[in-house]
């Protein structure tokens, strides 16, 4: 699956979740959260940061047992001029805990896939800062731009967890609902080489890079692709007028009504 340098991920983490609580900052505590559900900005910025945290442990403990994932979790402060500082002090300690001599350490991965634990969370972590810094951005009436490169391997972080070993447990009824008898999809990107094709089987969703030919196929900038797959944009509308679907646009809209991400 396509992967970024490492270095180029951590960097990301760090810088994307600087946007992150500048947006935050700029909008309040109490703001609500339109691309979020029933979240203020205080739910997104314990979110991000907790999960930052809990993730760095997990990697720099080496922790291998599902079992001994840990269970507390860091304390949000008070008050939100400190926000800023608490982010920026999780968003370190997770991307040092991403070193490289890390990144194939015996470490619990979550997807059970073929990547070591310490990129799938390293994955996990950027996924997660990326998507919550477009909502803290869109509540704030910010503009989120999103690196190509970042945006198209989070892409394929996203079809990788809704096809992993794990996803029929945690998400059996989407595992059920994209299962098919051989309808076709295909995401392209315009602004970097980006391209996945998924194909839905009896026994299971399957994606893999390039180009086929397919039902249907979505192109456009990966950002937007990226906000549509974790449904922070709509498929069509006056908000994705980058965006041009060529085929089955129900299947693809089936597609996404049915693959809730953990981002969500």
């Amino acid at each position: 699956m396509i992967e970024l340098n490492a270095e180029h991920a951590r960097r990301g983490i760090v810088e994307y979740t600087r946007r992150l609580a500048g947006s935050a900052a700029a909008v309040g505590p109490d703001a609500v959260v339109p691309t979020a559900p029933e979240w203020t900005i205080t739910d997104l910025v314990e979110h991000v940061g907790q999960t930052q945290h809990w993730v760095a442990e997990i990697i720099e403990r080496r922790i291998t047992d599902p079992t001994q994932l840990p269970t507390e979790m860091a304390v949000l402060p008070t008050d939100p001029r400190e926000w800023r500082a608490w982010l920026s002090q999780s968003a370190q300690r997770v991307a040092n805990a991403c070193s490289d001599d890390a990144l194939d350490a015996p470490v619990f991965n979550a997807a059970g896939d073929e990547r070591s634990g310490t990129r799938f969370w390293m994955s996990t972590v950027l996924n997660e800062t990326v998507v919550h810094g477009f909502d803290a951005a869109n509540a704030a009436h910010r503009p989120a731009d999103i690196d190509a490169d970042i945006a198209a391997a989070l892409i394929s972080n996203h079809l990788a967890m809704l096809t992993s070993p794990t996803w029929e447990t945690r998400r059996s009824e989407s595992a059920r609902a994209i299962r098919g008898t051989g309808q076709t999809l295909q995401w392209l990107a315009t602004d970097t080489a980006g391209a996945w094709f998924v194909e839905r089987r009896p026994d299971g969703a399957r994606w893999q890079p390039g180009t086929q030919q397919a039902d249907v196929t979505v192109t456009g900038p990966a950002g937007s692709l990226l906000m549509i797959l974790t449904r922070r944009l709509p498929l069509t509308g006056r908000e994705t007028t980058d965006i041009s679907v060529d085929g089955d646009t129900d299947l693809a809209q089936h597609w996404l009504d049915n693959t809730a991400h953990v981002s969500d």
